[in-house]
């Protein structure tokens, strides 16, 4: 799948407006699967995870805990995952997942910034057939066929396997994610993940060039000012 994956997952930038923001996405997300999932992170393989994305992305200790103390309590907001889909600046291919309160103000929301910018809002399904739905997990390594062992011994459908630079990828589909992380942490002890995440990776590529490039920037940097937007997925190449 190559190593661009890295790049396909749009990130806000570190500024000091920007880390509020991501500090109340991961709020948000570890609230909804600390509910869904459960508290303990021993259990709830998902919640783990993103806790340890947000550590690394220097979310303070204090709002992962008052997130998880949210869930423990039962009430508190009723969020659910709304995604949409369309296509962006120079005919590229997006998906935007969110998580609302409120579906009917964010859609409106998304549609507005396709609207503006000059793009099309799908229906469902229009563009994420042209995704593959995947688990990666990267760590450092170098033993590819101990590893392979490790997943097949586990029965863990393995899309791929990359091994660069002391550094081994796995992919596998979206719902193997729990039971491919397992199966390393069985065989290899606690591993410090360099990559941790469910992605959406597009099967192919969008040259943008040209006024398509700053509408491209515009159309993005309008999403993540939504709160409701957690992540967006594009195919858009710069």
């Amino acid at each position: 799948m190559g190593r661009a994956y890295q790049n396909r997952k749009e990130s806000m930038a570190k500024t000091a407006d920007a880390k509020t923001k991501v500090y109340s996405k991961y709020a948000r997300e570890i609230y909804v699967t600390a509910k869904s999932g459960g508290v303990d992170p021993t259990g709830n393989l998902a919640l783990r995870g993103l806790i340890e994305r947000a550590k690394k992305d220097q979310v303070p200790g204090h709002v992962i805990d008052k997130a998880i103390d949210k869930a423990k309590g039962g009430g508190g907001e009723d969020f659910s995952v709304a995604r949409y889909e369309g296509f962006g600046p120079g005919n590229c291919i997006v998906i935007v997942d969110c998580l609302t309160d409120n579906p009917n103000r964010t859609i409106s929301d998304v549609r507005n910034c396709f609207t503006k910018t000059k793009c099309k809002m799908g229906t469902p399904g229009s563009v994420s057939h042209m995704f593959d739905h995947c688990a990666i997990l990267a760590f450092k390594a170098d033993d590819e066929e101990a590893v392979l062992e490790a997943l097949m011994m586990a029965d863990v459908d393995v899309t791929d396997i990359e091994n660069e630079d002391g550094q081994i990828t796995v992919f596998t589909p979206n719902n193997e994610y729990s039971k491919a992380k397992q199966a390393l942490t069985d065989s290899f002890g606690e591993i410090d993940f360099i990559v941790d995440e469910i992605q959406f990776l597009p099967q192919t590529s969008t040259p943008i060039e040209g006024d398509d490039v700053a509408l491209f920037d515009k159309f993005i940097d309008m999403l993540n000012e939504l709160d409701d937007v957690q992540n967006i997925y594009h195919n858009a190449e710069l």
